[in-house]
């Protein structure tokens, strides 16, 4: 089975598109040191591009394996190599690099190893900007008894366990067995204390790997509120349920077989429980009369959490905004109110306000009614106010002063303006 190019599947080359797009914007170690650039673009360049990219490989243990590729760009460009993300350094003993002056760029392991599985990446980089690739090794232990037998005359070893990556029929056949590798695998969570929690990867390898899950380095043990999962599909689960604030911290799955091991880690935060609370009425809204002409407020208190959305109707009939005549008003402590000045005989009728929030709603109605103020022919009478305590009460000659009312160091109110405090 000797070297050989395949495909990535197409969640691979996601991952391997999210590896390129991080690295064209993250900061380098230097580069090829005969290789020099101005810090600016002169815009009379050429953005590095790929006449040639980099191929997938599956390889046995110990073969040699040579990436290539073939850069143009003006000026010439960088290159920088990275396995799985990470800088491989020019002093690296295990790996040579190499550029041709054609423009051909190599790396070159002479010995694969079963840690040189991974995704390489060559980006290389002028003032005029950055490009990458992406090639993929797949490395394969070689089973020492397989060599042994295999080696006896005319003996072909039949493999003990299939795969997808079966050879040539006169191919010499002997037991495969690939170090896991994550095709899936969550990002850090952030979940609500008392809600659901799934974690989903996806691993690749032969023979299967088995999954273990530990939280801040301790091993997950299935119980009520923790269980793991495996899909026909071959996605492997954690789901925790109800999450509690124990379960936060940092997760890691480790897949391992006869070929090794891999693993990815993740952070859970568990977000406090929200607290809701139904809307209900302190105060609720009073059956109110009024002379015609005379200003009036029906008025009530709420409490909810969160705070409530309010929403005033008479009748059938939706109020929707304030108008020179009639306003609606409520602080931050749950007051609300209804201002009408002057009141009309046609504001009479049923009133109903309503507050609602993700918790619930609740509704408070009562009735007010305007009737016809009696006066003495030419001699009208001075307004005369009732004495309160109520600061809300600032009734005045021209009607209820709504801004005195609500602020009572500041000027009149003026008419279809919405007033909202803070200390009400």
């Amino acid at each position: 089975w000797a070297r050989m190019e395949y495909k990535v599947s197409s969640f691979e080359q996601r991952l391997i598109s999210e590896i390129e797009f991080r690295l064209e914007r993250s900061p380098v170690e230097e580069s090829d040191d005969d290789v020099q650039h101005d810090e600016d673009s002169t815009g009379q360049g050429v953005v590095p591009f790929f006449d040639s990219k980099l191929k997938h490989y599956k390889v046995f243990e110990g073969m040699p394996v040579t990436f290539s590729c073939k850069v143009i760009g003006d000026p010439k460009p960088k290159i920088y190599w990275f396995k799985d993300g990470k800088q491989i350094s020019k002093r690296s003993e295990h790996y040579r690099i190499s550029r041709d002056a054609d423009g051909t760029c190599n790396l070159h392991t002479a010995a694969a190893s079963l840690d040189d599985d991974g995704n390489y990446t060559v980006m290389a980089g002028n003032p005029e900007g950055r490009v990458s690739c992406t090639g993929r090794m797949m490395v394969q232990a070689v089973n020492q008894r397989g060599r042994s037998q295999r080696s006896a005359p005319g003996h072909v070893r039949r493999p003990r366990s299939r795969s997808r990556d079966s050879g040539d029929e006169n191919e010499n056949i002997q037991e495969r067995h690939f170090r896991p590798h994550f095709l899936q695998a969550p990002g850090d969570l952030i979940v609500q204390e008392g809600k659901l929690c799934r974690m989903d990867c996806k691993v690749s390898g032969l023979p299967t790997p088995d999954l273990i899950w530990q939280l801040n380095g301790q091993t997950i043990r299935p119980d009520s509120a923790h269980k793991m999962l495996v899909r026909e599909n071959g996605v492997h689960s954690l789901v925790i349920e109800p999450v509690s604030s124990r379960d936060a911290g940092i997760y890691t799955c480790i897949a391992s077989n006869r070929a090794g091991q891999n693993s990815f880690n993740l952070e859970l935060i568990v977000a406090a429980k929200e607290i809701h609370k139904a809307p209900s009425f302190i105060e609720k809204l009073q059956n109110t009369a009024v002379a015609e002409g005379n200003p009036v407020r029906l008025e009530c208190r709420v409490s909810a959490v969160p705070s409530p959305k309010i929403f005033w109707k008479k009748e059938n009939e939706s109020f929707t905004r304030n108008t020179d005549r009639i306003s609606m008003h409520q602080d931050n402590c749950g007051y609300l109110c209804m201002i009408i000045q002057p009141a009309m005989k046609e504001d009479a009728g049923w009133y109903t306000v309503s507050a609602k929030n993700d918790a619930g709603i609740v509704s408070s109605t009562a009735r007010l009614d305007v009737h016809t103020q009696w006066q003495q022919p030419n001699t009208p009478k001075p307004k005369k106010v009732r004495p309160s305590t109520s600061r809300y009460a600032a009734l005045t000659e021209r009607g209820l002063d709504v801004k005195a009312a609500f602020f009572p160091d500041s000027s009149p109110l003026q008419p279809g303006g919405l007033v909202e405090s803070d200390d009400l």
